[in-house]
């Protein structure tokens, strides 16, 4: 994934970043995943970011040990920070992990979740996600993903056309993917349960492990 995909943070005090986005929804995402994550267990963050959505959601979710991970080294150093400045005893020191690599720095997860990543990411790395999520979880375990995506049956807003068009004229393989499409490509593994409909034009995806 390109360092390009930076380009809604803004620096903060050290090494660490923040990102207007991610502050604000992740009040209406916390009220989704108290719903679909489970009760206990470890939560493997894909493309954590500046962290803040980690720090936000180990403090919602304390009988939850958070697991956050990103590629890129400012990413992780963010992360890290983040995770010093409030010493959350559930938030875990951040891992450095490729969604499109077939070998991941972990064995096992209860619940997988990804924020904002696909739309920013070539599609071997949303391909990735799925074959690795579908290695660490279990079966009626969730993945669960949030962003901007199309779907067939929801009117695309011009705001979300334009978003994509800026998205595809910094890298070719951006863009916004439809909701169809990847639950297709996840099928084999993954049904997907549940599409909900979020603040500015987001969605949110429940998706669980099949027993193959």
């Amino acid at each position: 994934m390109s360092d390009e995909r930076r380009f809604y943070e803004v620096p903060t005090a050290g090494v660490r970043r923040s990102a207007p986005a991610a502050l604000r929804n992740r009040e209406p995402i916390a009220e989704v995943l108290a719903k679909w994550l489970p009760e206990q267990g470890t939560v493997l963050e894909i493309a954590s970011g500046t962290g803040e959505h980690a720090v936000y959601f180990a403090g919602c979710f304390p009988q939850l040990d958070w697991q956050p991970s990103d590629l890129h080294p400012d990413a992780l150093s963010s992360i890290a920070g983040w995770r010093a400045e409030t010493s959350l005893p559930n938030l875990r020191e951040p891992l450095a992990l490729d969604a499109g690599s077939d070998s991941w720095p972990i064995d096992r997860a209860d619940a997988v979740l990804s924020i904002n990543m696909v739309h920013i990411s070539p599609w071997a790395s949303a391909l990735g996600l799925i074959a690795g999520a579908a290695r660490l979880l279990s079966a009626g375990d969730p993945l669960i993903l949030y962003g901007p995506w199309l779907k067939d049956d929801i009117v695309t807003v011009d705001s979300n056309i334009a978003f994509d068009a800026d998205l595809k004229r910094r890298d070719p393989e951006w863009g916004l993917r439809r909701v169809e499409d990847f639950a297709e490509a996840a099928k084999v593994s993954f049904d997907l349960i549940e599409t909900r409909q979020m603040p500015a034009n987001n969605l949110m995806l429940l998706l669980r492990r099949n027993s193959d």
